[in-house]
């Protein structure tokens, strides 16, 4: 047996046995990666796949264990690598981070540049995507770090650790009838028009658990990801909008927009951290982590990752 075999039975599995699929993503043939995998069942005695033709069906009973110390194996593949790169290069390499947008567009900058600043010959990989996509980046070893507010602690093979507190905020032209008044309400919000996040970006969940705990209805005009584009809606007159408070900087670059604080409204929204379990992280990983926030440290997070911390109190 060997790693490109364990690797086929792998993305086979990630592809919903598509082995089309599978083929693509490892850049070879189907039928290389089906001989592969039938070669790995007939030295293992077991069936991992169960078949109809061709075609796979199901995983089987023992496939199941297969996967669960492949996926080990493939684990220790990687981190015995970042060992290498860790004492071959200890200052160098790439740091690879899964984020979303209003992550990477407005609280990414200053670590990057702090880490950069630290580790000179380290380079900066920025992946941008869903807080889904985020989780499955880091579960997939394409990022060794991922950063989001959705989604992050949903899944089992990550371990993550809350990073920081923020709240939605409020934007709305200088001459909007709301911004004149002292107290909103969730029903003054709800007769507006609402220009926001899409459903699964930047605590978009808690801005409607909000209004349906009220039995509100809000009108959303327009749903975007990218929170200077909410903005730049608000401004032609589209409606009211909502925001993460980091997308609005005290930098004179909002100042023909009225930002009042909405957390009252919607509650307060945790960014986490997240790496997969048991992953060897590389020194600068740890430092970019304490640069991400103060209650971050390598011991925590070593702690973490070992299982001994679950979470902590923010």
């Amino acid at each position: 047996m060997n790693l490109h075999q364990f690797r086929f039975v792998q993305e086979a599995a990630r592809r919903n046995l598509n082995l089309t699929e599978a083929a693509k993503a490892l850049h070879t043939s189907q039928p290389g990666v089906s001989k592969a995998i039938i070669e790995l069942e007939e030295e293992l005695g077991v069936e991992i796949f169960a078949r109809h033709g061709k075609r796979l069906k199901r995983i089987t009973e023992p496939g199941q264990h297969v996967l669960k110390s492949i996926e080990l194996i493939m684990r220790e593949v990687g981190n015995l690598k970042r060992i290498g790169e860790q004492f071959s290069a200890e200052d160098s390499g790439t740091l690879s981070i899964a984020t979303t947008h209003t992550q990477a567009r407005y609280v990414l900058p200053v670590p990057v540049a702090k880490l950069r600043e630290a580790y000179p010959k380290v380079n900066i990989s920025l992946h941008q995507g869903a807080p889904d996509q985020v989780a499955r980046m880091v579960i997939d070893e394409v990022a060794e770090i991922g950063i989001a507010t959705e989604s992050l602690a949903d899944y089992s093979e990550l371990v993550t650790l809350p990073c920081y507190e923020w709240q939605h905020v409020l934007v709305l032209p200088i001459d909007h009838p709301l911004a004149k008044k002292e107290r909103l309400t969730l029903e003054d919000i709800a007769k507006e028009p609402i220009i926001t996040y899409h459903p699964s970006f930047t605590g978009r969940t808690r801005i409607d658990t909000a209004f349906a705990a009220r039995k509100l209805t809000p009108r959303i005009a327009l749903e975007a990801i990218d929170s200077d584009v909410i903005k730049t809606y608000v401004r032609l007159g589209l409606g009211v909008g909502i925001v993460a408070e980091m997308a609005v900087r005290d930098d004179g670059s909002n100042s023909d927009l009225v930002v009042r604080p909405a957390g009252i409204l919607f509650g307060q929204n945790i960014a986490r951290v997240a790496f997969k379990k048991s992953a060897y992280l590389r020194n600068f990983v740890f430092k970019f982590a304490e640069l991400l926030s103060d209650r971050l440290d390598r011991n925590l997070i070593a702690k973490a990752l070992s299982g001994q911390v679950n979470d902590y109190g923010i």
